[in-house]
């Protein structure tokens, strides 16, 4: 269910941060701003990065057999986000990082390893919600 919910709040925030109507482009291509800065939602967007990361990696190691989907959904960020740039680079350091993190620390599906998983379903969904709400028309 957290998941599902996740996923479907991933996908607003990929619409929702896109819109032309909020965006102005400044500085490097593919570095979002808002009104001459960075988008008030950019430390945001770069924890949601790190967290797809480590679900990556810890859905796979606990048997999850979701294939590449917390990839898929990075990559989807990564393109309507941050095409290229700076940004885009952040937010790749971001996403290896939550990946090697976890992958360092755990081989196999501890139980601590499956209450990581559920906490940052939780978080991701609880910062895609807050994006959605405080930046949606």
């Amino acid at each position: 269910m957290l998941k599902r919910a996740f996923t479907i709040a991933l996908v607003a925030v990929t619409v929702v941060a896109t819109a032309p109507a909020r965006a102005v482009e400044s500085g490097p291509p593919g570095q979002r701003s808002i009104e001459g800065g960075p988008a008030p939602f950019d430390s945001d967007l770069m924890r949601l990065a790190e967290i797809l990361g480590a679900l990556h990696y810890l859905r796979a190691l606990c048997g999850a057999n979701e294939g590449q989907k917390w990839r898929d959904q990075m990559q989807a960020l990564l393109d309507a986000e941050a095409p290229a740039g700076e940004r885009r680079s952040r937010m790749v350091a971001n996403f290896n990082r939550g990946y090697r993190g976890f992958r360092q620390t755990y081989r196999t599906c501890t139980p601590a390893a499956g209450l990581a998983v559920r906490r940052y379903l939780e978080e991701g969904a609880k910062i895609s919600r807050e994006i959605t709400a405080r930046y949606a028309n």
